[in-house]
């Protein structure tokens, strides 16, 4: 594939973000034995990859803003344009020592998500996507899978935890999903989720209570792949409402039927 510059310019600061999370990860394990354990150490990786990020794109487009999970808002001369970035999505993976986080990155303009990189370190797998240009995992074309019928599907979802979301209605949501479909899986990073079913690994995906930056790269990467994106309602505020359905045309339809009847 041929890149363009602004694609060209999110992948040198994800790749430059992510070999300091390759040599943080290394450490993670060391420190699982310690009495303090190795959650400051992560929150702090966390935070040198986000100052990495924000200097390079800084450096790059100068009068862009910013929306990042850390820092949080910073606005820019440009107004139309933004950076929604999150340095490390599926920090508890990454606590724990299991190889499955992401840095994503996305353009959003005048509300819209424009291009998007998701980047996992640790496979070298770099998801890229710019609207009306496709979806390319490492400069391989991709497309959601084919697959119509929710009883051949394995569909991926988010499962809230302590305290966070509706822990009752996911229940009611996930044994009305497990009745149809071949199975079920969670990974811990929404990119990720998101950009697995835009490489046909997750015939869809499902989650609720997420923030802008867990979604806005894997959602412009889903839909170049062909796959249909909304909010659980049907709609087109999927960076508003927190909450999102992926997944090809006819298997989209059925997912949100089962879910909106659950």
């Amino acid at each position: 594939m041929i890149r363009s510059a602004l694609i060209n310019v999110m992948v040198a600061a994800a790749r430059k973000a992510g070999r300091v999370l390759i040599r943080d990860f290394g450490e993670v394990e060391q420190l699982q034995v310690s009495l303090k354990g190795p959650g400051n150490f992560v929150s702090a990786a966390d935070r040198r990859a986000e100052e990495i990020l924000h200097i390079e794109l800084s450096k790059a487009r100068p009068g862009f803003g910013f929306l990042m999970e850390e820092r949080g808002r910073i606005e820019g001369k440009d107004r139309s344009n933004q950076w929604v970035v999150d340095p490390l999505d599926g920090t508890t993976n990454f606590l724990h020592g299991i190889p499955l986080f992401a840095i994503s990155i996305a353009l959003v303009k005048d509300g819209t998500a424009v291009a998007g990189v998701v980047f996992n370190p640790v496979s070298d797998e770099l998801y890229v996507a710019e609207r009306g240009r496709g979806a390319f995992l490492n400069d391989r074309r991709l497309r959601v899978a084919a697959r119509r019928e929710l009883t051949d599907c394995v569909v991926c979802c988010g499962i809230p935890h302590r305290g966070r979301g509706d822990l009752a209605l996911f229940r009611k949501e996930l044994a009305a999903v497990q009745e149809r479909v071949a199975g079920v899986r969670r990974t811990g990073a929404a990119a990720l989720d998101l950009a697995w079913v835009a490489a046909g690994r997750f015939d869809a995906f499902w989650e609720r209570g997420l923030s802008s930056w867990d979604l806005a790269a894997g959602l412009v990467i889903a839909r170049e792949a062909g796959g249909i994106v909304t909010d659980l309602d049907g709609g087109d505020e999927v960076l508003d409402k927190g909450s999102v359905i992926a997944g090809n045309e006819l298997v989209h339809r059925a997912l949100i039927a089962v879910l909106t009847a659950a």
